[in-house]
């Protein structure tokens, strides 16, 4: 995102109560974050070719969009023509910093 990029108006979307005074405007919008997603899964897919997969999650904060990414690989390994295993862990990391 640019920094001269103004978002979409707050109004374009169901934004939860508790949240309406504190958001001014929607930068990236969820449905945009979903097909971006997608398109990493088919990405990782075709770039991993027949290799094992393994997917590390760093959690807290990780975790939604994590869950998301392995919906989209499983659905296409299911729905491909080919499958690939993945094995999945998650990792809880003390600091950032």
């Amino acid at each position: 995102i640019r920094d001269e990029e103004s978002g979409y108006n707050k109004n374009l979307f169901c934004i939860p109560k508790h949240y309406e005074e504190d958001l001014e405007r929607v930068f990236i919008p969820h449905g945009l974050i979903l097909d971006r997603t997608e398109r990493l899964a088919k990405d990782i897919m075709q770039d991993m070719g027949n290799h094992h997969i393994v997917a590390l999650c760093v959690l807290k904060g990780g975790y939604k969009f994590f869950a998301d990414l392995l919906d989209h690989i499983k659905a296409l390994n299911q729905n491909g023509d080919r499958s690939v295993p993945i094995t999945v862990d998650f990792v809880r990391i003390k600091s950032y910093s």
